[in-house]
């Protein structure tokens, strides 16, 4: 599905600036993934006439953001913090379980099951298909067990 393009450089800002960070939030973690959409949405605004041009404005600027927290990371851990909600019950080794899935699988299981997005919503944000997004959280899911030593047996 190709989205009708932004008319003006705010216009794309005030429909993608919030899937943009919540996307690069869910794979590189707070600080980077902020840092990510502002360096991929700068980059937007100073290329606007190409940027402008294209089918998927969204996803391309999302792989923009996403190569810059690549390059910025260096080999470093992708830090999240733990959870601070003490009235339900939450998993100490969650963050260390994340950081240890594909950047994809990692957006798409925060981006579904901490944030409540809809696979489309998710799919539209990454620019992916909705069926790649459930392979990858089917696929994440099951890391998680994993790492976590959740039992899948009922």
């Amino acid at each position: 599905m190709t989205e009708q393009p932004a008319s003006t450089f705010e216009a794309l800002y005030e429909d993608a600036e919030p899937r943009l960070r919540l996307a690069l939030v869910a794979g590189f973690g707070p600080q980077r993934g902020r840092e990510a959409a502002v360096d991929a949405l700068s980059y937007g605004w100073e290329n606007w006439e190409k940027v402008r041009a294209m089918d998927n404005p969204v996803g391309y600027l999302y792989r923009v953001g996403a190569r810059q927290a690549k390059r910025a990371r260096r080999g470093e851990p992708i830090l999240f913090e733990a959870p601070v909600d003490d009235s339900r019950d939450s998993e100490p080794r969650l963050p260390e379980a994340l950081a240890g899935l594909t950047t994809t699988q990692r957006q798409v299981v925060v981006l579904v099951y901490a944030m409540g997005y809809s696979h489309r919503e998710v799919a539209r944000m990454l620019g992916l298909s909705p069926a790649t997004v459930q392979t990858h959280l089917t696929r994440g899911l099951r890391k998680l067990r994993r790492s976590l030593g959740v039992s899948t047996d009922a």
